[in-house]
């Protein structure tokens, strides 16, 4: 075969492969131009004539035919609703009435559904806790169709009377949630005696739940009771709300949006005044209060001005609760009822807002007092028990208020004694800019609170918050920071002092230098060291560094905080440490536009990928490693010393000591020491010096040391190659030669099976395409002058032929037939490619009789084992492989031979022909290759082709 491969000219080749340039005129054409679609219009001018007349017109959007047709309405709508028109329009308004509730305030108003789970979570209790479970009777379910209506009537009241008379019963000793597991049964009991039609059950346990609001013998738990029970009561409202409208359809015509009380009917209105009149047959004044405001949207259907009448009067039943804890909280459902049907009638809210105040004194007096000494309450800890209520109150108060309302009710507040709880509500739910432009006077009141009530630090916490959203006046900052940090650094619990230093930390690096973080940071250090009270403030801490490297991202300002590292050294607990180095390495990676080779970065950085390497073990997960590894990399890709190319080699080397259990690491490693050793050739021009020689040598050997610890075969196997073609690049001969040797020896270690993002994979195909890679390296390497010739192909052929290779698959062939190409290719007088300043085999033997002898011996040796192989699939499970690799090998023939020696065209007749012989090639593949093989023989040098095209016979199609 090799005595008679094709000479190839390849410069003349890649010429003749080239597209035929053709001159286009694009005119005004152009890609990117909008599309000018004619419309063309034609009228027949009579029946019966041909004669029409066309008329162009342009138009730059395109008429959908269907939409006109239909002239925009669509008909499976429209045959819907012809079919249950009331369903369609009482759904739409339904869905419209809901997205105009939802949008009656907008959504920088912070939804009470937002709270619920923060309430729950903040106040909890150990103690037991007990309910009352409403027992049911069976009267309500004896009346029949058949029944006069007097004596319905008769059997509701009867039925809401038990209530009165004992008809619950009392469940003692509760775990917080078994309590909780009550008060969802009850909810869920509310929605099973609705929709089972017993109307007067689901009120009984309406008020039952409403009672329990009046019970505060676990005080602590208060809030959360609270927002449990308001779950079901909101329930309840939506379920009569909902209940009277469905009645309110008449003539299948549902109420529209903004209906006026006069399109509601009478039955509807009778319905809903029966619903207020039981209310008020309510004996007790909470729970009669509580349903009420659960059902006052209901009020639309009665009058236009129900609410507006309602919302008063209901404020003033509130003065009747003893109470001043479930008073506010009362104040609270009042607020977030309010809000829901009426945010514009601001004036009842203010009210209720006024009425607190007055009633204030309350909180401080003998009754609470007493209370709490008897449920060893502390008065700072009850005192937090009012802030979800009051919260609430001024956030819907001061919603879009103007500037005048809310520096009056700042005022008011100022009157009172002892008002650190308001003053914390006010600045938890007044707007931020409102509380930064008033720092100063904001800092004056927090100083004349007193200590023994609401704690000071919370107050200067909930200040910090508002200054982390909004800038306080450029004079305020220094002072504002001195008089806050004053009291914070006398904080002597170190959970209330972290609680407030990890808000002022932020205050801190947004407006001041590194020195002032410095001077906090070495605070909290000081404060959070002594009795180890930094492992309780971990998630605080990590806040802190958080806000740290989320203001200061210039990395050699980081490290240059003298306290940042001692900082991270309070991180002992190794999972909570490495989430810290894993934050400070995405933040570096994020924001580090340039390489450095800043020493304090260095030294600092290499500490904390240290840190994250260290912490690998056994039971890591793969996608942690990966997590880790990904940031360790993102940092040596972003480290240069410049042309110091020994310093850079000096800190891989370093890097691969540090990092050896992470093995995309290394991997990344050898890939940066390889393009340094490039970029030293790319310095040199080629032409490397005795030092740059030895320096490219080091580079090779750091490669040649590191990769045999990688487990990953086809990692080492694609390494080696890599860093062999490095090697020969820069002229290191025996050493890319001692590459290629271990990249041989390894191919017998390559499993049958790898995995590939998870599952088992057949390696064949990989096997396959690293071969074919490291052929193309081989025809460029030069023999050595000790070895035999070849002797790096020979090697490889030999572990080839040994490999086992499964029995259905056909890649050994596949890969002596690109073995073939090889040796075609080393034929060559003038080899395709060469390595600049490399001298490869056509120059080394420039065309030597012996040299070609041995390619000839091996390529015997080749397609001695194709033919073979092709023989062995002669059974008839194995023809259509037969077939495809023949004519595969076929294809290689024509390539590559020189068709005009006899043995060599039969050879490819003979597989044309074998390629065919049971029917199993592929008509139009068969058609297309005589086709080339015809055009070919139009060239000069290639006219031998068309005698083997008469000799090539195609297949009949049937």
């Amino acid at each position: 075969f090799l005595r008679h491969a094709r000479s190839r000219n390849y410069v003349s080749e890649s010429e003749m492969c080239k597209l035929e340039p053709v001159p286009l005129d694009f005119g005004d054409y152009h890609p990117l131009k909008p599309i000018t679609v004619t419309e063309s219009k034609t009228k027949k001018m009579n029946r019966k004539g041909s004669t029409s007349s066309t008329s162009s017109s342009s138009s730059s959007s395109m008429m959908d035919p269907l939409s006109s047709v239909l002239d925009g309405t669509d008909p499976l709508s429209l045959f819907a609703a012809a079919a249950d028109p009331v369903a369609t329009t009482t759904d739409s308004a339904r869905k419209k009435r809901d997205k105009d509730d939802s949008s009656a305030v907008g959504s920088d108003f912070e939804q009470w559904s937002s709270k619920r789970g923060e309430i729950l979570a903040r106040y909890t209790t150990t103690e037991k806790l007990s309910i009352n479970l409403y027992v049911g009777s069976e009267k309500g379910k004896a009346a029949t169709t058949g029944s006069a209506v007097s004596e319905k009537v008769r059997t509701r009241l009867e039925e809401l009377d038990d209530l009165e008379e004992g008809s619950q019963k009392e469940l003692l000793n509760l775990t917080q949630q078994d309590y909780m597991n009550r008060i969802e049964e009850l909810n869920q009991s509310l929605k099973d005696a609705w929709s089972s039609d017993q109307k007067v059950k689901a009120l009984k346990i309406v008020i039952q739940c409403s009672k329990l609001l009046s019970d505060t013998t676990v005080i602590q738990f208060y809030p959360s009771k609270f927002v449990l029970i308001t779950d079901i009561l909101d329930t309840f409202g939506k379920l009569v709300y909902e209940r009277i409208l469905s009645m309110c359809v008449d003539s299948r015509v549902s109420l529209p949006d903004n209906f006026s009380p006069e399109t509601v009917n009478d039955t509807a209105k009778e319905t809903c005044l029966n619903w207020f009149f039981k209310i008020a047959s309510i004996r007790e004044l909470i729970p009669r209060f509580y349903v009420e405001a659960a059902i006052l949207k209901c009020n639309k259907f009665l009058s236009k001005t129900g609410i507006s009448e309602c919302l008063p009067r209901l404020t003033s039943m509130i003065r009747g609760i003893g109470d001043p804890l479930v008073a506010v909280y009362a104040r609270a459902y009042l607020c977030r009822v309010g809000m829901e049907v009426a945010p514009q009638l601001k004036e009842s809210l203010n009210k209720n807002f006024f009425d607190f105040l007055l009633t204030f004194k309350q909180i401080h007096g003998d009754t609470v007092q007493n209370q709490l000494v008897l449920q060893g309450v502390e008065i700072p800890l009850y005192l937090t028990l009012y802030s979800p209520a009051i919260d609430w109150i001024l956030q819907c108060i001061a919603y879009r208020a103007p500037e005048v309302l809310l520096t009056e009710m700042m005022e008011r507040c100022k009157k009172l004694g002892n008002n650190a709880l308001l003053l914390n509500s006010i600045m938890s739910a007044f707007r931020a800019e409102f509380i930064a432009a008033r720092s100063m006077d904001f800092i004056a009141m927090i100083k004349e609170c007193d200590e023994s009530g609401f704690p000071k630090h919370l107050l200067f916490r909930s200040l910090g918050l508002n200054l982390a959203l909004a800038n306080p006046p450029e004079h305020d900052l220094l002072q504002i920071l001195n008089e806050a940090w004053k009291v914070i650094t006398k904080l002597k619990n170190p959970q209330d002092y972290i609680d407030c230093a990890e808000v002022w930390v932020e205050y801190t690096c947004r407006h001041f230098t590194k020195r002032e973080v410095n001077t906090v940071l070495a605070d909290v250090i000081k404060h959070m060291t002594p009795d180890r009270a930094f492992e309780d403030a971990y998630p605080q801490l990590q806040s802190i560094i958080q806000k740290v490297i989320t203001y200061i991202d210039d990395f050699s300002l980081l490290f240059s905080v003298e306290k940042f590292l001692p900082f991270l050294d309070m991180f002992q607990k190794e999972g909570v440490r490495v989430e810290v180095c894993k934050c400070i390495m995405e933040s570096f990676i994020k924001h580090q536009q340039e390489p450095t080779k800043d020493p304090v970065i260095l030294n600092a950085l290499l500490h904390i990928c240290k840190t994250m390497h260290d912490s690998v073990n056994a039971l890591t997960l793969e996608d942690e490693k990966r997590t880790l590894a990904a940031l360790i990399n993102g940092f040596i890709k972003m480290v240069s010393f410049g042309r110091d190319f020994e310093q850079q080699l000096s800190f891989y080397v370093e890097a691969r000591s540090m990092f050896c259990n992470l093995e995309p690491v290394l991997v990344q490693l050898i890939h940066s020491v390889n393009q340094l050793a490039m970029e030293t050739r790319k310095v040199m021009k080629g032409n490397h010096s005795r030092k740059t020689a030895a320096f490219v040598r080091a580079c090779v050997a750091f490669c040649f040391i590191t990769i045999p610890s990688l487990s990953g075969v086809f990692t080492r196997l694609n390494l080696y190659l890599h860093s062999g073609q490095v090697a020969l690049a820069n002229q290191c001969l025996s050493q890319a030669d001692a590459f290629f040797k271990a990249a041989v020896s390894l191919v017998p270690d390559v499993p049958k099976m790898i995995s590939v993002d998870g599952k088992m994979r057949p390696s064949d195909a990989f096997l396959l395409e690293f071969l074919c890679n490291f052929f193309s390296t081989l025809l460029v390497v030069p023999d050595h002058p000790e070895q035999g010739v070849l002797f790096l192909v020979r090697g490889l052929l030999n572990v080839i032929q040994d490999y086992t290779w499964e029995d259905n698959s056909d890649d050994k062939v596949r890969i002596y037939t690109q073995v073939l190409h090889l040796l075609s290719a080393m034929t060559q007088e003038a080899y395709l490619y060469h390595v600049d300043k490399v001298d490869s085999n056509d120059a080394l033997y420039g065309g030597d009789s012996k040299f070609l002898a041995e390619i000839s011996k091996l390529c015997e040796t080749v397609i001695a084992q194709i033919l073979d192989h092709l023989k062995a699939l002669g059974k008839e499970e194995t023809l259509r492989r037969q077939s495809q690799l023949a004519l595969y090998f076929f294809n290689t023939v024509v390539a590559h031979g020189d068709l005009r020696n006899n043995k060599l065209n039969q050879l490819s007749v003979n597989l044309w022909n074998l390629a065919q012989k049971h029917g199993f090639a592929d008509t139009k593949t068969m058609v297309k290759t005589l086709d080339y093989i015809k055009r070919q023989s139009r060239h000069p040098d290639m006219s031998h082709f068309t005698d083997l095209a008469l000799r090539l016979p195609l297949q009949s199609r049937t």
